[in-house]
């Protein structure tokens, strides 16, 4: 078999190939195989007619659609080795020559990955980010633990306040008509969790225990229920219990109720110390994909249409995944979240982001041709390692659960670490410069 790379146009590869009379001949005894249970003949049992007489019955080219399309499959891959080619799409099929006895000559067009023009990312800068953890940082989050162990008591000295927990009663009603479905009894409302219709629990604040309320309010214009959509409706609420917080006293007490230290000065420089190594850790991965988002958006490289399709579904699958395994499973909740992951489709910030993501893999790819970042075999034995532990699999059963890991996703994390090292390597050679004052700044100090 003859192959030639004829014309090459941006990431489209034309090529020419030949199938032999042989292997062609071969592919139609592959057909006749193939169809020959489709075929009935006379004085035969259905699929037992013998491939010289259909032939005869039918003529002699009464497999070669069904040949062609074998030898075809056969020689297409041999040819795209052959040339080295990264093909990305199936390809266009155009038979140049097909003769009785000659070899086939084929020709093809091929959209291959394209070429990708690197940055200076040798010498990329980029603006450091900075995170410093402030005195109000630390209070904010020694408040959350305040608030976390606080205790509910009931409230009767006092109105409704945002924040508050009540157990009413309500019935909703649009002109003199009661609805559907806009009745309870002893239900649990926090005020401010915004759970009810828009402007529901704001004229529940400054209310008392026991006290009857109407409330107005009007129905959004896509709210689930078409009859109600757009309407104004009054609920009629009874109030039957308020429930606030009531918060510990940050003292050294507090302090040790909540965590292992003695004093709240204590807990305070341990909660500032966990505070810095989160905002430590954000500082690196910033910069991280500052770098990287820099040297993606300056290097140059025409991205193919079907890979960024490719990209999209897969990230929509997995957009749908994340409500499945909320447990939004089950026919009641197929059409809204068909609804709500066709609207994602659509949407073209996601397009977007699945075309930065495939212009992304091009670049690092291409950034790892170039960059030499080989991984030991300790380092992926590390790594392997690690990835067993954090499955929890019980220590009878590691070995063989890492035999798994190693002869499935082997060259996987292989190349996952390769593809770390070579960001590492790119972000250590870049220029981090402090952030620009402003003019305004600028003007205040002169």
């Amino acid at each position: 078999m003859s192959t030639k790379l004829i014309n090459k146009e941006k990431n489209i590869v034309t090529i020419e190939f030949t199938v032999s009379n042989e292997e062609f001949l071969k592919a139609v005894d592959q057909a006749y195989l193939k169809v020959r249970n489709n075929i009935q003949v006379q004085g035969f049992r259905k699929g037992k007619a013998p491939k010289h007489v259909i032939e005869k019955k039918y003529g002699k080219s009464v497999f070669y659609d069904d040949a062609m399309d074998i030898a075809i499959q056969q020689a297409y891959p041999v040819a795209v080795t052959e040339l080295d080619l990264d093909v990305i799409d199936s390809p266009k099929i155009d038979i140049q020559k097909f003769e009785e006895g000659q070899d086939i000559v084929i020709k093809a067009d091929v959209e291959v990955m394209p070429e990708v023009e690197l940055c200076d990312y040798k010498n990329v800068e980029v603006e450091k980010f900075v995170l410093n953890v402030s005195d109000e940082d630390v209070e904010k989050e020694i408040k959350a633990i305040q608030e976390k162990n606080a205790r509910i008591v009931e409230i009767s000295d006092r109105a409704v306040q945002n924040g508050d927990t009540l157990i009413i009663d309500y019935a909703g009603f649009v002109g003199e008509e009661q609805f559907e479905g806009g009745t309870a009894e002893n239900q649990t409302l926090e005020i401010g969790s915004n759970t009810f219709i828009p402007g529901f629990e704001e004229q529940l604040v400054g209310k008392n225990k026991d006290e009857a309320v109407e409330v107005n309010v009007t129905f959004p214009e896509e709210y689930h229920s078409e009859e109600l959509q757009g309407k104004a409706a009054v609920f009629k609420v009874k109030i039957h219990e308020i429930k606030g917080k009531e918060l510990p006293v940050l003292d050294d007490e507090f302090a040790k109720d909540v965590s292992e230290f003695d004093t709240l000065e204590e807990l305070k420089a341990d909660t500032r110390a966990t505070l810095e190594k989160k905002a430590k850790d954000q500082v690196e991965v910033t910069n991280n994909n500052n770098v990287i988002t820099k040297v993606v958006n300056e290097s140059v490289v025409e991205v193919p249409q079907v890979l960024v399709e490719r990209e999209l579904s897969y990230m929509v699958r997995n957009y749908e995944q994340q409500f499945r395994q909320q447990g939004f499973t089950g026919k009641q909740y197929d059409d809204i979240i068909s609804s709500i992951v066709n609207q994602y489709k659509e949407d073209p910030s996601a397009k977007q982001q699945a075309q930065f993501n495939v212009k992304a893999d091009l670049v690092l790819s291409a950034l790892e041709k170039e960059i030499e970042a080989a991984v030991t075999e300790d380092e992926l034995n590390e790594e392997i390692n690690k990835l067993v532990d954090s499955y929890g699999i019980e220590e009878e059963r590691k070995e063989a659960f890492k035999n798994t890991v190693i002869e499935t996703s082997k060259g996987q994390i292989e190349d996952s670490l390769k593809r770390k090292k070579v960001i590492d390597q790119v972000v250590a050679g870049a220029k981090f410069v402090e952030k620009a004052e402003t003019a305004e700044t600028e003007t205040k100090e002169d």
